[in-house]
């Protein structure tokens, strides 16, 4: 809302200098966004006569101008304008002015070689239009020569560009904002009189017909007879400039202004077109919802379709407009017209906002109507705008039709206690001492604001206030009193210091644990991306009710499927592989209804020895199974975390055969493998990319054990090892693991480590059979181990594994 300080000062005694007045609204929470100083537009620029005009001697388009700006001799300026003449009044920019406009300075200069000492100015130069045809000329006579043109061109004003909040509807218009200037500055307030209009009733003239109350509350329909349509007046023009209104007729300029003004939109129809368009002798302006396959030309040129939420004002069922957003082309006021319908009404917040945005259309009035129109002064604002199209245009207001379906218009009260407002605002700074908000300043401040209070417990300071109506949709509870006694009382007033007890902060175990985690995946070169947790539904996602695209219209499942998505995006871009992962949460249904969970997965692929492709004839060496998988035990070797692997076959995506199900502490922890063949030449991606998917929840369970918690030093060894190999041959279907987990149990404490360093199948190996081979070390914390100690170990190990698997000892 682009706020005049002339005009306010009209509505509101504010002696503030612009930019403290800007502070003030900003500090109340009406938030200025930019201070726009017109009166830089126009310095010195002055008011000049042309006394005299010759051609230019050397150029056919430029003219000599003799031009009289009150000084001793008259300036010699070359002017190209074709409507520069003798014994006109217009703007001159002399010497070393400067015109932000078109970023000029004027200087002496010769221009064809005749001498031009300033220029003659156009509205565009000046910041006032975006083209000009030539020079402006004053319809004023008598002019003071050398006077200041920012009085007579509205540029003796400075705009103030405020953003209110969403609750904030009443800080869209003037009368608002001076309301609310008046409170913060305790100045009297001057609003415009209305006086109310006597209008015979409709009846046989116009009808109304409101299908759906709730959606318009209350309309009024008024006819005025006999307007003359010209061009406003020069200071309603310069008004509807600096709000950025573009000015189009004296009937639809005095509809530009009341909403400006009081806030309330208005939409002026020519009677006699939309009679024309209805069709048969009776009108009836009716107001409803679209139906299948109806169309609407609007304003803006654009010929809409129409869809079931767009709320419509129709002539005899007709179209004629889209209710609270745009007027239709075939009704709209024209240089021709004579007869006007005036509409005045409310039109529910909802039903508006959803109307606009089934158009994308966003107007002044559906910015108003989304946010409440204030209900007890429509009748204000009509009385106003019939008023000043009388005197603008002329005519007649010869018929008024009212529909009024308002519930209650009445205002609103609040219990409001001053016990709360302490406990809720705290103390303050009082006369450089630091005290509690008095009650006189919460009377003060609300009867300023328009409330009335009335004290029902003196001893407690108990008040039943009042709310004016203009206010009635953003304090409705006490605890909205609380804030405007806070914004007006100062924000900037309340100290600043912390409660004496406080306690120092940290971080949750949760937190903690998912720092971890993250650390961890970094240490081993993986780079963690962020991705959008909204994707295309394809199969069973959660669908939102109300996306805003439909790639975007479902909650994802995994995360595996958006990292594929990268891995792919990163190598077409010629970035190589993508070595990444994501902690993030996923969607899924249960018969509870939407389950949430925190899921980490990541992705793995490309050359681990790019920087040694010389030693192999600059040839890339795909990624292995046992280098990615090095690279996820390295990360739970770093959390201190024993992870099995077993096969697993259940995730399409993946290698039936190079896939693992990871558990911990028989639980399932995640899902280790190789991208599937065939997705991976669907996609294009390199030779051997593998993946992972474990759950946040169960990796925060094992890391809030007790020993990793609080980890214990247990010293080294400073005796040697004595190491043994092992080696058998075993079915297939046994598990390393299974094999290391038997060894250490059979073994007790001496063993100190199990490394397999040697597998083996084909020829003198028996089917279903491979070979394999463990180095064995044997260490004491407390000796250094004989032959005589470890032999009996060892051959509990053997004789565990012969009997427990069946296998083949070789040595």
């Amino acid at each position: 809302m682009r706020i005049s300080v002339n005009w306010l000062r009209e509505l509101v005694d504010v002696t503030l200098a612009p930019e403290e007045l800007a502070e003030t609204l900003t500090i109340a929470g009406l938030e200025v966004e930019e201070i726009e100083d017109r009166r830089q537009l126009a310095d010195g620029v002055v008011i000049g006569k042309i006394v005299e005009r010759q051609p230019h001697p050397n150029a056919d388009k430029l003219s000599v101008c003799q031009v009289d700006i009150g000084q001793p001799t008259p300036l010699n300026i070359v002017c190209g304008a074709p409507n520069a003449r003798a014994d006109i009044y217009v703007p001159v920019a002399t010497v070393n002015t400067y015109l932000p406009a078109v970023d000029l300075k004027i200087r002496p200069t010769k221009l064809r070689g005749v001498r031009s000492e300033g220029m003659i100015c156009s509205l565009a130069e000046l910041g006032l239009e975006k083209e000009s045809a030539g020079i402006h000329i004053f319809s004023q006579e008598n002019l003071k020569l050398g006077g200041d043109v920012r009085p007579l061109l509205g540029l003796d004003d400075v705009i103030i560009d405020i953003s209110p909040t969403a609750n904030r509807a009443d800080a869209l218009s003037m009368v608002g904002v001076a309301r609310e200037v008046a409170a913060l500055t305790g100045a009297s307030l001057h609003l415009p009189k209305v006086s109310p209009i006597s209008i015979p009733a409709g009846d046989g003239i116009l009808s109304l017909k409101v299908a759906d109350k709730q959606a318009c509350p209350a309309y009024i329909g008024t006819v005025i007879e006999g307007v003359k349509i010209a061009t406003s007046p020069e200071w309603l023009q310069r008004r509807l400039q600096a709000a950025g209104v573009r000015p189009i007729n004296n009937v639809v300029d005095a509809t530009n202004y009341i909403l400006l003004e009081w806030g309330q939109p208005l939409h002026a129809f020519d009677r006699d077109r939309t009679q024309a368009l209805a069709g048969g002798d009776s009108l009836t302006i009716g107001v409803r919802f679209a139906r299948e396959n109806e169309s609407l030309k609007t304003l803006d040129g654009q010929t809409r379709s129409l869809k079931p939420q767009n709320l419509l004002i129709t002539a005899n069922d007709r179209p004629i407009a889209l209710a609270g957003v745009m007027g239709g082309e075939e009704t709209e006021v024209h240089p021709g017209t004579q007869n006007i319908i005036l509409e005045a009404a409310l039109f529910d917040p909802v039903a508006t906002r959803r109307s606009s945005r089934a158009q994308s259309l966003r107007t002044e009035s559906s910015a108003r109507y989304e946010r409440g129109v204030n209900q007890a002064e429509l009748d204000i604002a009509c009385h106003r705008a019939i008023a000043l199209i009388v005197e603008l245009a002329g005519g007649t207001p010869i018929a008024q039709t009212i529909a009024d379906g308002r519930e209650n218009t009445k205002s609103q009260s609040i219990q409001l206690r001053l016990a709360r407002v302490h406990q809720v605002l705290g103390a303050v700074k009082r006369d450089n001492a630091i005290g509690q908000i008095e009650a006189e300043d919460v009377e003060r401040i609300l009867t300023d604001l328009g409330c009335q209070l009335e004290l029902v417990s003196t001893k407690d300071k108990v008040w039943t206030v009042t709310v004016p109506p203009h206010r009635c949709r953003d304090l409705e509870r006490e605890i909205d009193l609380i804030e405007e006694v806070a914004r007006l009382f100062g924000y900037d007033r309340f100290i600043d210091k912390l409660p004496d007890k406080t306690e120092p902060g940290g971080l949750s175990f949760e937190d903690r644990a998912q720092r971890q985690l993250r650390e961890a995946f970094r240490a081993v070169g993986l780079t963690e991306v962020v991705q959008y947790s909204l994707v295309k539904p394809e199969k069973d996602e959660v669908v939102l009710a109300n996306p805003l695209f439909v790639e975007y219209s479902a909650l994802r499942t995994n995360l595996l499927d958006g990292l594929i998505d990268a891995f792919e995006y990163n190598q077409s871009q010629g970035n190589g592989a993508l070595n990444a992962f994501e902690i993030g949460r996923i969607f899924s249904r249960s018969e509870d209804g939407v389950r949430e969970a925190d899921s980490i997965a990541g992705i793995l692929g490309g050359d681990l020895m790019s920087e040694g492709r010389w030693s192999r004839s600059g040839k890339p060496a795909p990624m292995t199974w046992y280098e990615a998988k090095g690279i996820l035990e390295s990360v739970f070797a770093r959390l201190g975390l024993a992870v099995e692997y077993q096969p697993d076959r259940k995730d399409a995506r993946l290698h039936p055969g190079r896939t693992a199900s990871l558990w911990w502490g028989g639980k399932r922890l995640g899902t280790f493998g190789q991208l599937h063949p065939q997705l991976r030449q669907q996609r294009g991606l390199l030779d051997a990319v593998y993946a992972f998917e474990m759950s946040c929840s169960v990796l925060l369970e094992a890391l809030a054990r007790e020993d990793l918690q609080t980890p214990r030093f247990r010293p080294y060894s400073t005796y040697p090892a004595l190491e043994r190999d092992l080696a058998f041959f075993s079915p297939v279907k046994v598990s390393v693991v299974e094999l290391e987990m038997a060894m250490k149990k059979a073994a007790g404490g001496l063993l100190d480590k199990v490394e397999l360093f040697d597998e083996y199948r084909g020829e003198n190996v028996p089917d279903g059979q491979r070979s394999l081979a463990f180095s064995l070390a044997y260490r004491s914390s407390d000796r250094t181990l004989t032959d005589a100690e470890v032999e009996p170990v060892h051959n509990k190990i053997r004789e565990a594994l012969v009997e427990r698997f069946n296998v083949l000892l070789r040595s």
